[in-house]
């Protein structure tokens, strides 16, 4: 019987420890944020909810950003350009990844555009579209400036209700500003429709 009793023994001697060690394995995943992978769970799909509602929320953020008057096209260009408010400006970048500077910004926002536009903001100026009156500014219309030379080196995109959005310059990101300011009312050259002409306004023409 002293061997059984022994055995017995041992046993509940062991029996206390080994749930201590299972607790304490159960506690790992909140201890310095690391969770072993026996723990690791897939994300719920209420995570996944809340990702895609921001998503949406800065999306739809975005989109009142796009004036309702503006026509398909000019709602696509747009479209583009409020969603990547907020890069950086870069000399030579035309893509969210690398930045923008300020044709590069166009050219991306244009790129469903059914023409290649040139990639320098005097080359657009002097080249493709037609002259448009600042009066008559429409949304998706370019506007372009001259800073600190005399002839157009900036180009931004026309918004409505005088504001435009552009890619200013190092150290800045791209940002929506207005015509209402000194600074821009003086350096304001001309501006460019290069978008082609809704059907409905070609028929009423043909009329």
């Amino acid at each position: 019987m002293r061997p059984f009793f022994k055995t017995w023994l041992t046993i509940c001697l062991l029996l206390p420890l080994a749930a201590h060690a299972t607790n304490r394995e159960q506690r790992l995943p909140n201890v310095n944020g690391y969770t072993p992978k026996s723990h690791v769970s897939a994300p719920s799909s209420k995570n996944n909810k809340q990702t895609v509602k921001r998503s949406t929320q800065l999306s739809s953020a975005n989109r009142k950003l796009v004036p309702p008057m503006a026509s398909k096209e000019s709602s696509n260009v747009l479209s583009r350009a409020v969603n990547v408010l907020g890069t950086p400006y870069r000399w030579g970048g035309s893509s969210p990844s690398k930045g923008f500077d300020c044709s590069g910004l166009v050219k991306y926002a244009f790129n469903d555009a059914t023409f290649d536009l040139p990639r320098t903001s005097n080359a657009m100026a002097s080249g493709h579209g037609e002259k448009v009156d600042r009066n008559d500014l429409k949304p998706g219309d370019l506007i372009f400036f001259n800073i600190k030379s005399r002839r157009v080196n900036h180009v931004a995109i026309y918004l409505g209700n005088d504001r435009f959005i552009h890619a200013p310059r190092r150290g800045k990101s791209v940002s929506i500003d207005t015509l209402k300011k000194p600074y821009w009312e003086s350096h304001y050259v001309v501006a460019k429709r290069v978008l082609p002409k809704e059907q409905n306004e070609l028929r009423v023409v043909q009329r």
